[in-house]
């Protein structure tokens, strides 16, 4: 028997943060709304499986406009961002989370349509594409992410993912959400970054432009593009069909939950 796309377990954590249906009018009740659980299974299956809505098949029980939709509105009032923060924290209480250090680095993928966020990628011929970034920890959990144009610096995100990791709780005391350092690749050699990082306390080893390889830093960095990597396996992420880039936000919101989530399975 296959396994569900949503199990039991993390159903339990995904629905208390679901907002509640609207009542329904007693004199005109009109359609019963659609499963939540199949609408989160049919938005999950179309992550995994890169398809498009309309051919969600018949077998999910919703119909695929209405997956988007409750796409569409969880991301609206933060559903996504919650859910990974919930993650976030349930890791950090079994000590899964390694704030000794964080990487950042990012991909390019092509997108198939114009939309918010897209650009001419330098390594696709120009043609129409988008960045993921992404922030790990030093195991690789994604601790944030974005979606930039593809021909935007990747310099300029690193202030705005280190800002995005929520406050994790998990454990007694204050939250977390500051590593004790930072590596990065030649891409975010910047000295006003480096200072800015040192205000924050964190320890910056960013490679430096025009020099020789061989920093040393590749032994580390490696997790942060393993995890890249298992975002681009979920094939709605390996290429961009959504013209609307909150919708490709929560997408890949959504994929850093679930790597979290694999995280959080007895190996």
């Amino acid at each position: 028997m296959a396994r569900p796309l949503i199990d039991d377990e993390l159903w339990a954590v995904i629905e208390p943060l679901l907002p509640p249906p609207k009542p329904r009018r007693r004199d005109h009740p009109g359609r019963k709304p659609a499963d939540l659980r199949r609408c989160l299974t049919g938005i999950v299956f179309v992550l995994k499986t890169g398809i498009q809505w309309e051919d969600l098949p018949a077998e999910m029980g919703v119909c695929g406009m209405t997956c988007w939709r409750r796409l569409r509105d969880w991301q609206a009032v933060g559903v996504w961002q919650r859910l990974h923060a919930e993650l976030l924290a349930r890791l950090r209480g079994v000590d899964r989370i390694n704030w000794e250090r964080a990487v950042i680095d990012s991909s390019s993928v092509r997108a198939v349509h114009v939309g918010d966020h897209t650009g001419p990628s330098p390594v696709d011929r120009r043609k129409k594409g988008s960045k993921h970034h992404v922030l790990t920890d030093a195991q690789g959990v994604p601790l944030a992410s974005s979606v930039t144009s593809a021909n935007r610096h990747d310099s300029t995100q690193l202030r705005k993912l280190v800002q995005s990791v929520p406050p994790v709780r998990g454990k007694r005391g204050r939250p977390r959400r500051r590593p004790k350092a930072l590596l990065g690749d030649r891409a975010y050699d910047a000295e006003p970054h480096r200072r800015w990082l040192r205000l924050l306390h964190i320890r910056p080893f960013i490679a430096r432009r025009r020099t020789p390889h061989g920093s040393g830093l590749g032994k580390e960095r490696w997790v942060v593009e393993r995890t890249i990597a298992w975002l681009h396996q979920m094939r709605r992420l390996r290429t961009r069909f959504e013209r609307r880039a909150d919708i490709h936000q929560a997408f890949l919101t959504l994929g850093c939950a679930l790597i979290c989530w694999h995280h959080l399975q007895p190996s």
